[in-house]
């Protein structure tokens, strides 16, 4: 059923990702910001002074005056929120992960189903400009090889780093490769807190494709680098920079063989050796392209719009956060059980 426009949207925490979720539903097409609320007092006048917005005084008051609503609180409080909002008719966008525990996020889609009402998950890497302009290359990826590194901030270290992080690209690979898991091998280290903060993990699937995914939150520098192999080529993506390239065999190749083939028998070819095989860049087209420019997060909060208003499926659904919660987890109890292992080895 479609609803009238603007739509009333609402943010339930803002914290530094919930203020910029504020930021952008302020300014959206189609969509009234009727508010947000968080449990801090500080933060919430320091958010209402910086976009002049009123922050209501309880979660039930924000409400009664959203028809959808951001779910950016800490991951512990995501059902708490999500349930209420359900019980109201309330649309949700919950922020990666949909839920602490599987059991959690099971209550909040069949609270959603009951209700009627769209559940999206926050992956704000599959709205990454980057990935969307390296969309045409991808085919069928055999090997996917993701890094991402982080300097330490305290910023979400109760939980440890594959579900801070590495959740990411658990939902990135389940996109590309679109394939049952058969197996997950996971290792991992605590650094600078009791959490994990350092972890990698293998996904192998059915189809044989196989990702080798790497997390830290204690690097020197940030990367968000995702490779990707296939038989048609091979794909680089920087999520951080918003670019990549595509590696491919040039369309020319039997010609170009055939020409050294020739050259190695007597006739020569142009250049200072003539006799030289070819190198990377006479055999290989590469192909440079930039990300689309749109802020993610402002393209995220578009398609959640749109799936509200009944235009469209949410790009990422509550089934598919639950469905990265569920591999995130399993690498979780892998690394732990790795953990102890080593301890008592």
């Amino acid at each position: 059923m479609n609803r009238p426009t603007p739509i009333r949207m609402g943010v339930a925490g803002v914290g530094s990702l919930g203020f910029h979720h504020a930021r952008i539903l302020g300014d959206l097409p189609e969509v009234r910001m009727a508010g947000f609320f968080d449990v801090d007092a500080g933060r919430a006048a320091f958010v209402s002074r910086e976009l002049g917005l009123e922050p209501a005084r309880s979660l039930r008051e924000l409400l009664s005056e959203v028809d959808a609503l951001v779910v950016a609180v800490p991951t512990s409080s995501h059902e708490e929120v999500a349930l209420a909002a359900a019980g109201r008719g309330v649309h949700l966008l919950i922020e990666k992960p949909i839920a602490p525990s599987l059991e959690a996020a099971d209550r909040i889609l069949a609270a959603a189903r009951r209700a009627g009402i769209v559940v999206q998950t926050g992956h704000v890497e599959r709205f990454n400009g980057a990935l969307r302009a390296a969309a045409p290359y991808i085919d069928a990826p055999l090997f996917i090889e993701s890094q991402r590194l982080a300097p330490f901030r305290p910023r979400g270290t109760d939980v440890a780093v594959v579900l801070d992080l590495m959740i990411h690209d658990v939902d990135l690979v389940r996109m590309l490769v679109k394939a049952p898991l058969a197996d997950i091998a996971a290792a991992g280290i605590p650094v600078l807190t009791p959490s994990v903060d350092i972890a990698n993990a293998r996904l192998t699937f059915r189809n044989g494709a196989v990702a080798n995914l790497t997390a830290s939150r204690v690097s020197s520098e940030g990367q968000r680098m995702l490779r990707v192999f296939q038989r048609s080529g091979y794909l680089r993506v920087d999520l951080a920079r918003g670019r990549g390239e595509f590696l491919r065999l040039r369309r020319d190749l039997p010609a170009l063989l055939e020409d050294v083939g020739e050259a190695s028998v007597g006739e020569g070819r142009a250049g200072p050796d003539p006799g030289a095989p070819p190198g990377l860049e006479d055999i290989v087209e590469r192909i440079s392209f930039e990300g689309f420019p749109e802020e993610p997060l402002r393209v995220e909060l578009e398609g959640f719009r749109d799936a509200a208003l009944g235009r469209s499926d949410p790009v990422v659904s509550g089934d598919e956060g639950r469905a990265a919660l569920e591999i995130t987890l399993c690498i979780e109890k892998r690394i732990l059980d790795h953990v102890a292992h080593s301890r008592t080895s």
